[in-house]
């Protein structure tokens, strides 16, 4: 057997299909409708994408929304927004969403509370930063 990377598509994953973008894929397009029927996409100002979980037929993703404020002050109001998909056995496609409104803090703290939450969990990176063209055109 080589070391080398394996060049052929999808070669690797254990679906067959190539890696999807972070925020990408079935679950996280139910979880960005979800997030959108309360929280205007326009509003979004930040998305951090934890790494999804997939074990036993099942995919579990969180995401931190960030929603600006209208008034003056530089505070962001802040969701979890957390799905479950079954992805393989009888019940596939079934699937559990969670939006929940959890703070309202100042824009320079939510960075250090994303990067302290992935050190306190034991993730090896923080959650990936995106903006919410990841999830909603425009």
């Amino acid at each position: 057997m080589g070391t080398g990377a394996d060049p052929r598509p999808g070669a690797g994953t254990l679906s067959g299909l190539p890696p999807t973008q972070p925020g990408q894929g079935p679950g996280w397009a139910k979880l960005a409708a979800a997030v959108a029927a309360q929280v205007p996409p326009s509003e979004i100002e930040t998305v951090y994408l934890f790494h999804p979980i997939k074990r036993d037929g099942r995919e579990w993703g969180t995401a931190v929304v960030t929603r600006r404020q209208p008034e003056p002050g530089g505070r962001l109001l802040v969701y979890t927004a957390r799905y479950m998909l079954v992805v393989r056995g009888k019940e596939r496609g079934a699937f559990r969403v969670e939006v929940e409104e959890v703070a309202l803090t100042p824009a320079e703290v939510i960075a250090q509370v994303m990067q302290r939450t992935a050190e306190r969990t034991g993730e090896a990176e923080p959650p990936v930063e995106v903006g919410p063209s990841v999830w909603y055109a425009g």
